[in-house]
């Protein structure tokens, strides 16, 4: 469950309505300190919005968060996306879902191409090898969070552990993973119910901060009530603009091209994100790594590591796997890297947040027209619980990495070991924030490597 601050004194009244100019400089502004992940970026929407601007009333801050938790995708951005919606219709949700992302793009673009460009300069080696240790805990941490939340009986363990074992040791693919939890959900919902019971989000906690400008009764305008020419609209266009961009690939590169291909994987990374960005992952190291060879596993947890230390959703790391991508393949030759690595991450971020403003466009009506709290479904359950088991995946591999980064028959790295416990301490006894641990963690390891 995702925290919400607590109310501190009543905020006065809301003013006259917020211009979409007031709109657009505020997105702009979350899109450049939206660190923490995403209860830190929910949290601090909440401040915002429902504490301090009183743009829109908690209960319907909450009801719009229940809904994007159920969806597969970042959900902090889908927030975004939802309350720029509400507030200024299709332009609102475009331009907050867009700014959301768009300075964690470029920052990520920058980084990454630092990254690959002087990754052999000591001083970068050194921040990086005490960076792969802190990540590695904060991915086991991620797992231990989920699982507290999600795993309450033992069934639903049981189904953790047979996914760990799925993709461990028969290496089988994420999404099949995630349709077999989901079936055993769904079957689930019928024949043992009260196992895939999952608990609403928020559910009671609703606090008052005085009127809003969106408050609990204010009307729906009508770009917010349900038509059905405008959902399929949107939907046409939507798709429209999906198949005409990879239709544009497929003609320039081929099906097989580097891009295309690119399109189509990061377009099935985005349907298969239930539980979080940390549940994606595995499925993005499978496609990345192992199949397309895009990048190598000690790149895959640096892009982590650059992912966590960037404003913005942390399924942003896509930018990092698409530039790394485009410049390992040389798409444009080798003198045209960097630019060939901007076209990966840009590829790959637009495939990555199209279906999100899909799902928020076409169901924000029917959220509003309902007004009921969305609850996972017995199917998410399920899928839920499978996630958790991917992620430890997730971490065993990294640990692997990290601690034999030349494999069992090398040195064993004692450093590693012990800077990796000490983040996760840090971030389970003593509650430090990522950016922190991130922080500690590459000190140490540049002053290791200078002395060692």
């Amino acid at each position: 469950m995702l925290p919400v601050p607590e109310p501190t004194q009543a905020s006065p009244s809301p003013r006259d309505p917020v211009a979409f100019r007031e709109a657009f400089s505020y997105w702009l502004k979350l899109g450049f300190i939206s660190f923490g992940g995403p209860a830190g970026q929910i949290s601090m929407m909440h401040q915002e919005l429902v504490e301090k601007r009183r743009w829109i009333s908690e209960h319907r801050f909450l009801h719009a968060l229940n809904y994007t938790m159920v969806l597969p995708g970042p959900e902090a951005q889908q927030l975004a996306t939802y309350i720029g919606w509400l507030m200024h219709g299709v332009r609102g949700g475009i331009a907050a879902g867009v700014l959301f992302v768009l300075p964690s793009l470029f920052i990520l673009i920058g980084l990454t191409w630092v990254y690959l460009a002087y990754g052999d300069v000591p001083v970068v080696q050194g921040i990086l090898y005490g960076i792969k240790p802190a990540v590695t805990a904060i991915v086991i941490f991620a797992a231990y969070r989920i699982g507290s939340r999600a795993l309450n009986n033992n069934l639903l363990r049981a189904m953790a552990v047979v996914a760990f074992i799925t993709i461990f040791a028969f290496h089988v693919p994420f999404p099949y993973i995630v349709l077999a939890a989901g079936i055993i959900g769904l079957a689930g919902s019928h024949f043992a119910p009260d196992k895939f019971k999952a608990g609403g989000h928020h559910q009671g906690a609703v606090k008052s901060y005085g009127p809003a400008l969106i408050d609990d009764d204010t009307p729906l305008p009508a770009h917010a009530r349900f038509q059905w020419s405008r959902l399929v609209a949107l939907a046409v266009i939507g798709l429209l603009v999906w198949s005409g961009a990879i239709a544009l690939l497929f003609s320039v590169y081929g099906w097989q091209g580097t891009l295309t291909q690119m399109g189509w994987f990061f377009t099935k990374a985005a349907l298969v994100t239930f539980g979080g960005a940390y549940a994606v992952l595995p499925y993005v190291y499978q496609g990345g790594v192992e199949h397309y060879a895009w990048l190598s596993g000690t790149q895959m947890i640096d892009g982590l590591a650059l992912g966590e230390t960037t404003p913005g959703p942390l399924i942003m790391v896509v930018a990092f796997v698409g530039f790394v991508g485009g410049w390992t393949k040389e798409l444009f030759g080798p003198e045209a890297l960097a630019l060939a690595g901007a076209a990966g991450a840009g590829i790959a971020t637009l495939f990555t947040f199209l279906p999100s403003f899909l799902f928020i466009l076409l169901g924000g009506p029917f959220v509003e027209a309902s007004r009921h709290d969305v609850k996972f479904t017995a199917p998410l359950t399920g899928i839920t619980a499978a996630v958790v088991g991917v992620v430890i995946n997730l971490a065993v591999f990294f640990a692997y990495h990290v601690l034999w980064p030349e494999g069992f028959a090398a040195r064993f790295e004692w450093f590693s070991a012990v800077l990796g416990l000490a983040a996760f301490v840090a971030l389970f006894r003593f509650k430090l924030g990522i950016v922190t641990v991130i922080g500690a963690g590459a000190a140490l390891g540049l002053g290791y490597s200078m002395f060692r």
